[in-house]
């Protein structure tokens, strides 16, 4: 009888080291000053930026939900590693964390490298646009656990901020004004009642054609990252909102303080054509629940301040900020 190797049991370790190697080019773009080292050991290191008074840590970890489910059944990986990036940057700015580092967790049934290559060459592309580095990643081939091209994502960002300025809270008062930052599409919250829609209800296809192309770039559009945008804006945004599960009725409450009511006038939201046409099989109010409705994060301004941010952005006016219970009005 022979004996078995960890390949016989479905382990690849060379296609392991195949990847590794495929990817030190993308990962290393997305290094800057302060990453210490390189790939391959057995942690990233990162030095503290300088320039903080009291730097606080922050961290921040999701995954991309059952988008992934699409991006596997269509065989378009290179864009989901945006989406796990910016799940977790976005979450940083609402504390007014500067992200600094990233590190993602890969796992799969059976190891395919340029599958798994096209996914980091995706969370290096959102790690540059949300200028933070990767420094580091775990790939696990676990059969029994997953089908063969099944995998799952996990993402971990981890940013700093002023101790000063973490309780952005504080800062929010009734008279302020509600800013929306667009988002690019459905992000990576909802896909669960999406795929129901799209799929099961209407039995359209991945090539079904929806505004004009593919429905499948449309449900695969990248989830915006804000970094930059927050970062140009910084002494202006008294508070920053992610909206994603729960939509704005949910998230935006999460910036105020008690005794304050969002008030947002839904006339002024400029919905997508992905949700106006989800919505005529969904509850209006599900629909606000599920899903961002093209409102990717809601900024809380001075009135002062407005019409620079609206300026320097492609944000745009949907309510105000009054006395009242703690709460969102969607009149």
């Amino acid at each position: 009888m022979s004996n078995i190797s960890y390949k016989d049991a479905g382990v690849d370790i060379d296609a392991g080291n195949a990847f590794v190697d495929a990817i030190k080019k993308d990962v290393k773009s997305t290094f800057d000053s302060n990453v210490i080292g390189g790939i391959g050991s057995f942690a990233g290191a990162y030095a503290l930026p300088t320039g903080y008074k009291e730097p606080v840590i922050l961290s921040a970890t999701d995954g991309v939900g059952t988008k992934l489910r699409i991006a596997i059944e269509s065989g378009k990986l290179d864009t989901v590693g945006i989406d796990l990036v910016a799940m977790c940057v976005n979450d940083l700015i609402c504390n007014n964390g500067t992200p600094m580092f990233f590190l993602d967790y890969y796992a799969t049934g059976k190891l395919l490298p340029q599958n798994a290559s096209a996914v980091v060459s995706g969370i290096a592309e959102g790690c540059r646009r949300s200028e933070c580095a990767l420094v580091g990643g775990e790939t696990a081939e676990m059969p029994g656990m997953y089908s063969e091209e099944d995998f799952d994502l996990a993402g971990f960002a981890v940013g700093i901020a002023e101790k000063s300025e973490m309780d952005m809270v504080a800062n929010v008062k009734a008279g302020q004004i509600l800013i929306a930052m667009p988002s690019s599409g459905i992000h990576s919250n909802g896909y669960s009642l999406a795929r129901k829609i799209f799929f099961e209800k209407l039995g359209m296809s991945l090539d079904t054609e929806f505004e004009g192309k593919p429905l499948l770039d449309t449900l695969l559009e990248p989830t915006r990252i804000y970094v930059k945008d927050y970062k140009a804006n910084k002494d202006k945004v008294k508070a920053l909102a992610h909206i994603t599960g729960g939509g704005i009725v949910e998230n935006l409450p999460r910036v105020l303080p008690d005794g304050i009511r969002a008030i947002v006038n839904k006339d002024d939201i400029r919905v997508l054509p992905v949700f106006e046409f989800m919505g005529q099989y969904v509850d209006n109010e599900e629909m606000y629940r599920a899903f961002n409705m093209g409102v990717g994060m809601v900024w809380v301004a001075e009135p002062e301040d407005v019409d620079s941010i609206l300026s320097a952005t492609d944000g745009y006016v949907i309510g105000k900020l009054e006395n009242g219970d703690k709460g969102v009005d969607l009149i």
